[in-house]
């Protein structure tokens, strides 16, 4: 028997779903460059969520107004944020090779 992640609901499912989908958004491949560079210019670490909320990054990709995410991400509870946090993590794997490659100094650990 393997290893299987409890679900927990959503309470707060419609910001759920709206930062869900700006985040998808985000890191889709037209829109991937534009992201990265933005953490980029500001040195903000990838896997840092409140970070890359602060900068607006996600904003800016996607193209709506700033300060959307992160109200957004505000307005959840603690364990929807948790939720997300996980799921954001998971999306920023999944960017493709080259993104990553060119983009490596945001993926490392310091």
């Amino acid at each position: 028997m393997g290893f299987e992640q409890a679900t927990i609901k959503v309470e707060k499912e419609r910001e759920f779903a709206e930062l869900k989908s700006a985040i998808e958004r985000a890191l889709t491949t037209d829109r991937i460059r534009k992201f990265l560079k933005k953490l980029s210019g500001r040195k903000v670490p990838i896997r840092d969520l409140d970070a890359v909320l602060a900068a607006n990054a996600i904003d800016e990709a996607t193209g709506a107004k700033s300060g959307t995410a992160r109200f957004l991400y505000g307005s959840l509870t603690v364990s929807d944020q948790a939720q997300m946090r996980e799921f954001y993590l998971f999306k920023i794997e999944e960017v493709d090779p080259a993104s990553r490659a060119r983009f490596s100094r945001l993926y490392q650990y310091h």
